[in-house]
């Protein structure tokens, strides 16, 4: 399943989550996240009930992605127990993405 997150849900559905977060920072303008849009969709899948995976739409959220210092897009941010671990800038391949979210599952 992936998640929208907005400004409103980001902390209860973030930062207090249970289990780790991907948060895919994008915007609908952005052609190398329109790329990434259906690799993020098949992690949310395959990492369904080990990752919480989802979108957050800068032009929408502008302070959060303030907040993250979300200079580039789209940047995907890892985090874990309510704390960015790992962040990621750019178009990247599922095979690779794929790698990043099980390094990141072993920290």
């Amino acid at each position: 399943m992936e998640y929208k997150f907005t400004r409103d849900n980001f902390e209860s559905e973030v930062l207090q989550a249970a289990t780790p977060v991907l948060v895919d920072f994008y915007s609908d303008r952005c052609m190398p996240c329109r790329m990434m849009a259906p690799i993020v969709a098949k992690i949310a899948e395959e990492y369904d009930g080990r990752v919480k995976v989802g979108k957050c739409n800068t032009d929408e959220n502008m302070q959060l992605a303030v907040n993250y210092r979300i200079s580039s897009i789209p940047t995907l941010m890892f985090f874990k127990d309510g704390k960015p671990e790992a962040t990621y800038v750019g178009y990247m391949e599922e095979e690779d993405l794929k790698e990043k979210v099980e390094q990141a599952l072993m920290k």
